[in-house]
């Protein structure tokens, strides 16, 4: 009996081992992370760009798993190990949403409306996205490409923001979009051609805008409801239009009168003939053709009366209002200017009155912006008389905040790169050398060394708040930071170590071994950078000025996709600057009022930006004193040829042998001639530079597509080349 009795006391033990050690393996499990990885990393780093808001019950930046039995993020939904909706409406959540979104491949509703979120909408957004609401928030520049690739879109609202420029043709792809509101920003010109590719829209919201032009291209869409109050258009309000559920029109210029009728049409009437074969419609007796009829004639009359009656009533329309005061015409001129490219906290002050229709050769700068065309050669300026150039970015310190980078000793460097020797040497700027490390545990990494004449008045507490800006920026096209160090009066960062060195080498010092930048390569690293400087200048905030921006800090990894460092470390070049160790000046890269003024701005980055891509273009240093007096300069001696064709053709890098398309080579072309102009106040911000560069790649893809498998050849860098 007591044998029987402890057997079934170790079996009940065994039984509860059993049950203990399952739920301790299903914790494991829930640590190991359900979710989907790319899903979990992209969520921690939206919380991170939001300023990890205490709203955001159950969030944590790194290693979170929101997907987990038992788990709940607030406004995260999950279908098995994926993150399928994100609702994260009316939080007061502040920052920025990143350029991380992308990897949510199964996110269908992203809800981020009613909150105080800043700087530009991201480029890439989750891609197969259903729900799309951006509203109330104080997002501004143009509406990211991306939106034209969401195939499965149907509610699209970004209304209520800042968002400038125009709509842009966004709309051929994107076959299920329902409702459009982008209502309550500053979007102008003519409404895109695309619009009129929506087969299933049934609500568009645009008013309180300043969109110009016509309805024309939506009078044959399924609408139910069109808003398109306060706004500029013109003309007649297309008769289609009329018949739908809601329609709101007013606070526009539309003309008065009946609208003018359409060409007259001809019946196609089978012509009687006589016994002889002959056409008796259209000869007489004599078998002449026949004059006009009676009723032809006065159905002319009728609609030349309704012409001029038409024109009547629009002259003296115009009459009356011309009878208002001048000053009433001017300030409505002045209420056309752009809005200034702003952060929270940084604002570059610009104010551009809009050229009045008589001044044709005023200098359009809108227009020019969006578009990217070669300004003309005589341009007025539209800005006030006080000069742009003299105004610093002003940038607030903000408050030191946890560095989530790993801290090194001096000792662990040390032995790290054999004691800073000059076999580990990669590369000197203007603040310091940087060395190869090498770490027992077989990582390669970069140290940069600060040199003591760049911090000569800061102490470690300062280093440290530099460090801690430095490691909050998160970019796929910016060098991440990955430790410092900060003993014994030494400052180090430590980055990650790139192979492939930096585009200054591979333009300038490959050997004839080394093989070329393809064309598309070049067009890709461009993008690559300006996107990195968007990201700074656009969506960090307070925005972040390079102030050292070159090939030379523009880094390749094994894939050639370009990573730009020395980011945040502004501070450093400003006192290099007083040393007299800022290595832009007089090598090419320094935009015309820094070398004047000292004074470093976004535009300044602008032209330096502008500057790397005359490097990929032509292949020539941006300053280089072994050529002729006339060609040392790369701006001086490029920029009076970039809108000529054969110019250009005879100054594009020889290393590429002729395998480029000219149409590519002309459009990037033209932002080069944008970015390098010497009045910083008509270079364009970095979001419209990026833009066009996509618009160039997805012209190219689009040409890839169509080409097909024809034009195959046995190089493949050839016909990569071919379809740009």
């Amino acid at each position: 009996m007591v044998v029987v009795m402890l057997n079934l006391k170790m079996e009940v033990m065994l039984l509860f081992c059993l049950a203990f050690s399952c739920i301790f393996q299903s914790n494991l499990l829930l640590i190991n992370g359900d979710t989907d990885q790319k899903d979990a990393a992209a969520l921690g780093l939206l919380y991170t760009n939001l300023n990890s808001p205490q709203q955001l019950t159950g969030w944590i930046a790194n290693g979170g798993d929101p997907c987990g039995i038992g788990i709940n993020w607030k406004g995260v939904t999950c279908t098995g190990t994926a993150v399928t909706a994100l609702k994260l409406s009316g939080l007061q959540l502040n920052g920025n949403v990143g350029y991380n979104l992308q990897d949510l491949g199964s996110l269908k509703e992203l809800d981020l409306s009613n909150n105080n979120l800043a700087g530009s909408i991201p480029y890439s957004l989750p891609p197969n996205l259903e729900r799309l609401n951006l509203a109330k928030n104080t997002f501004n520049g143009p509406i990211p490409y991306s939106i034209s690739l969401m195939a499965s879109l149907k509610y699209l609202d970004l209304s209520h923001n800042q968002l400038q420029n125009q709509l842009g043709d966004l709309f051929n792809n994107l076959p299920q979009l329902i409702t459009l509101d982008v209502s309550f920003n500053a979007l102008n010109s003519n409404l895109s051609q695309s619009l009129s590719a929506l087969p299933s829209v049934k609500n568009i919201y645009l008013q309180n805008n300043q969109f110009t032009g016509t309805l024309d291209v939506l009078a044959n869409l399924p609408l139910e409801n069109l808003n398109v109050e306060n706004n500029q258009f013109v003309g007649w309000v297309p008769a289609q239009l009329k018949g739908i559920k809601s329609l709101k029109t007013g606070g526009n210029q539309w003309f008065s009168g009946p609208a003018p009728p359409g060409p007259p049409r001809r019946a196609k009437t089978k012509p009687k003939s006589d016994d002889n074969g002959k056409d008796k419609s259209d000869s007489n007796g004599d078998g002449k053709k026949s004059g006009l009829g009676a009723g032809g004639i006065a159905g002319i009359l009728v609609a030349l009366l309704v012409v001029v009656g038409a024109a009547v009533a629009f002259f003296l329309i115009k009459k009356k209002r011309s009878k208002k005061s001048s000053t009433d015409v001017e300030k409505h001129e002045e209420d056309h200017h752009f809005t200034p490219l702003a952060s929270n906290e940084v604002k570059e002050m610009k104010s551009m009155q809009a050229p009045s229709e008589p001044a044709k050769k005023t200098f359009e700068t809108t227009s020019a912006a969006v578009n990217l065309r070669p300004p003309p050669i005589e341009r007025l300026k539209s800005f006030d008389d006080e000069d742009y150039s003299t105004k610093p970015v002003v940038v607030k310190k903000a408050n030191a905040a946890p560095i989530s980078a790993t801290v090194y000793s001096i000792a662990d460097l040390q032995m790290a790169t054999a004691s800073f020797s000059v076999d580990n040497l990669i590369g000197e700027g203007s603040i310091g050398r940087v060395y190869q490390a090498q770490f027992d545990d077989g990582k390669v990494l970069a140290v940069k060394k600060i040199d003591s004449s760049a911090l000569p008045n800061q102490s470690s507490r300062d280093f440290l708040e530099i460090v801690s800006d430095i490691s909050r920026l998160h970019h796929p096209n910016v060098t991440e930071l990955v430790g410092y160090c900060s003993e014994h009066g030494q400052h180090l960062l430590i980055y990650d170590f790139y192979k492939n060195g930096s585009l200054h080498d591979f333009l300038h010092l490959s050997d004839e071994y080394s093989k070329p930048l393809s064309w598309s390569s070049r067009v890709t690293i461009a993008l690559g950078t300006a996107r990195a400087l968007e990201y700074l200048h656009e969506v960090c905030s307070p925005s972040i000025v390079h102030k050292n921006f070159k090939s030379g800090n523009i880094l390749l990894d094994s894939e050639l996709t370009p990573h730009l460092s020395d980011c945040g470390m502004a501070s450093f070049v400003q006192n290099a600057d007083h040393q007299g160790l800022d290595i832009n000046t007089g090598s090419g890269y320094s935009a015309p009022e820094v070398a004047m003024s000292g004074q470093y701005t976004l535009k300044s980055d602008v032209y330096s930006f502008g500057v790397v891509m005359l490097e990929l273009l032509t292949g020539r240093k941006p300053f280089d004193s072994s050529r002729s007096r006339s060609e040392q300069s790369l701006v001086r001696w490029a920029t009076p040829q970039l809108h000529d064709i054969d110019a250009l053709d005879k100054m594009v890098d020889s290393s590429l042998k002729g395998h480029y398309p000219p149409k590519s080579l002309s459009r990037f072309a033209d932002v080069v001639a944008l970015c390098v102009q010497s009045e910083p106040e008509f270079r364009p911000p970095m979001s419209e530079v990026v833009q066009a560069l996509v618009r160039l790649v997805q012209r190219a893809n689009m040409s890839k597509r169509n080409l097909g498998e024809d034009r195959r050849s046995e190089d493949p860098d050839v016909v990569q080349d071919d379809m740009y």
